[in-house]
């Protein structure tokens, strides 16, 4: 059985996400050679439904198991998705989290924070510039409780997975991304609000490709 995901205490509201297309224009072949990191963007806005295709496919429930679209050990589904929106249509800027089971936003807070982010990766510009951005939390306990200390590296494959996931959907879309790494993790914790048992691991920026 699939790990049921909680959702954050402060959530405020619900926003349900259009359904995720499983049948593409571009083959996977083709988006595995173009795929790239994209570090400058387009003043372009992000659809919804692009919003709704990403987070699909980096922890979208693909199986009536509640099984998703990145692998997990175990089925014990340690990551977390957070959306920073800056520039997303029909959608106002906050920060959402990620409720897989019911492909959902909850809105954590109001008001553009993709500046306040930048500030805790060290001034990456590219964040700020983005109209979006993806970042992916893990609960370790989820894991490791199960598999011990060798969880910790099961975990961090699984943001290998999930990442990988975005990269080729937003190359699909015709959307930049590229993985941040560099940033302090208790700063980026404070900006999005996550729990004290949640480490952020990954930030992907993303917008409309130039």
């Amino acid at each position: 059985m699939a790990q049921t995901t909680s959702l954050p205490t402060t959530a405020t509201a619900t926003i349900a996400l259009p359904t995720a297309n499983k049948i593409g224009k571009l083959p996977l072949e083709s988006a595995i050679s173009q795929r790239s990191s994209v570090r400058e963007f387009a003043s372009t806005p992000l659809t919804l439904e692009d919003i709704s295709q990403l987070l699909w496919a980096a922890q979208g429930i693909t199986h009536g198991e509640g099984l998703r679209t990145a692998p997990s050990a175990g089925a014990l589904y340690p990551l977390e998705l957070y959306l920073l929106t800056s520039r997303v249509e029909s959608l106002a800027n906050g920060i959402y989290h990620y409720d897989a089971t019911h492909h959902a936003l909850q809105r954590i807070e109001q008001g553009n924070k993709l500046s306040k982010l930048t500030a805790a990766a060290y001034g990456q510009l590219w964040i700020k510039d983005s109209a979006a951005v993806i970042i992916i939390t893990a609960n370790y306990e989820r894991t490791s409780r199960k598999y011990g200390k060798r969880g910790q590296r099961y975990v961090h494959m699984e943001v290998g997975h999930a990442a990988q996931n975005i990269y080729l959907q937003a190359t699909a879309l015709g959307i930049g991304t590229t993985l941040v790494g560099a940033f302090t993790d208790n700063e980026v914790a404070k900006v999005v609000g996550v729990k004290d048992n949640e480490a952020p691991l990954a930030i992907l920026p993303l917008g409309r490709l130039r």
